[in-house]
């Protein structure tokens, strides 16, 4: 019998595809099928059936956009948002709120179970608050036009092709009122890149400074804690989850010693400080150092050591005999030395908190060799995309003999 062509020759003289989407896989886009070859398609909906248009030809998958909808599948919806379209700031704003946050909650645990080889006893539970002006903090791109005039906005879903907007649903009421005048408030030397940030008090902070806006420090208040930091610097973006996130990380364990890694300012360094009484951060950011060491001290937090160097080369200093590890790596997950690490010291809890269920599959896989789950929450932080926070409690396996 004849081996099947290879996919990029199965598809190499096709352009465009009919096809009906299956289910959202994690990071939002549909997965649909062509004579049992995956295609993955921007902004589809389960139950689509689509005309699509091949953009990329993989050796195991295609890649496809949208041409036109033949038939809408349930939940799908007219995007609320004049900028969606052409803005690639969000992926799912054409799903039904709570279908977007049930299908992203099945598209992590699928991941988990595929890459992880994780079976979880029964479906997590998924924490969801405000749909829409919720983001505390945005990062817009500018450009001119052909006339000279400085635009401010997004880069276009997969380009760096700017599209100015005037207004954002998703951004605090705060943040999306600067937007019609944004522009003309950037002086005559815009950067190309611009961080805003919204503080409880409506306060905004910008980075680079530049033209006349606010920037400085803003002040966010997160349970009984208070933090300060600017727009430089990481912070969680869901106005009203954040507080749920860092009480379901931190929980109610105490102990004598912990460690925060990829601390940042300190958001759960903080929370674990009221409950150890030795805690160390380690951040290899300096402007979030000085505001992790100001907040510590700000909040009377004593037995704070702030660790000013990168994880990758810290982690060979990671002692055996912690009570807590607490670990908030970026998209990329666990480098294999700190996995090394976790798995010889062992501490009594780890918790990890992740951005990205593909790579926090990938590290569980390898940490299974030491610890076993012990609770696995979703908070849906970024409401309108295709992301999803988790928080996985774990705890070590009994050593073999």
């Amino acid at each position: 019998m004849s081996e099947r062509p290879p996919i990029a020759v199965r598809l190499a003289g096709l352009d465009e595809l009919e096809v009906e989407v299956e289910k959202l896989v994690a990071g939002g886009d549909g997965l649909a099928r062509f004579e049992g070859i995956p295609v993955f398609v921007p902004r589809s909906a389960p139950g689509d059936r689509l005309r699509v248009r091949l953009v990329e030809r993989r050796p195991d998958y295609a890649r496809a956009e949208i041409v036109e909808v033949l038939a809408p599948g349930p939940g799908r919806r007219q995007p609320p948002c004049p900028y969606f379209v052409a803005c690639g700031g969000c992926d799912l704003q054409h799903l039904e709120d709570d279908l977007q946050v049930r299908l992203k909650a099945e598209a992590a645990v699928e991941t988990l179970e595929r890459l992880g080889g994780i079976r979880l006893a029964e479906p997590p539970e998924v924490v969801a608050a405000e749909m829409w002006a919720y983001r505390l903090r945005t990062q817009l791109h500018t450009d001119r036009d052909e006339h000279g005039r400085v635009r401010a906005g997004y880069f276009a879903r997969g380009s760096r092709r700017l599209v100015p907007v005037e207004a954002c649903p998703i951004l605090v009421p705060a943040l999306e009122e600067l937007l019609p005048d944004l522009a003309a408030r950037l002086g005559e030397e815009p950067p190309r890149r611009l961080d805003l940030l919204a503080g409880d008090d409506g306060r905004l902070s910008a980075a680079p400074v530049t033209g006349d806006l606010p920037h400085g420090e803003v002040t966010l208040q997160v349970g009984e804690l208070s933090y300060r930091l600017d727009a430089r610097s990481f912070f969680q973006a869901h106005r009203t989850l954040v507080a749920g996130l860092v009480a379901r990380a931190v929980g109610p364990w105490q102990g004598d010693a912990a460690v925060d890694l990829y601390a940042g300012v300190g958001l759960f360094t903080l929370p674990l400080a009221r409950r150890y009484r030795a805690v160390t951060a380690v951040e290899g950011d300096r402007v979030a150092v000085r505001h992790a060491r100001g907040n510590a001290r700000r909040n009377r937090l004593v037995g704070v050591e702030v660790v000013p160097q990168a994880v990758e080369s810290w982690v060979r200093r990671l002692p055996a005999g912690l009570d807590r590890v607490l670990v908030d790596p970026p998209r990329s997950g666990l480098p294999a030395p700190l996995r090394a690490a976790l798995l010889e010291k062992r501490p009594r809890r780890l918790t990890y908190v992740s951005c990205h269920p593909a790579t926090l599959a990938r590290d569980l896989r390898q940490l299974a060799a030491g610890y076993a789950i012990d609770g696995v929450t979703l908070f849906d932080l970024f409401p309108q995309s295709g992301h999803l926070e988790t928080v996985v409690q774990l705890v070590p396996r009994e050593k073999s003999r």
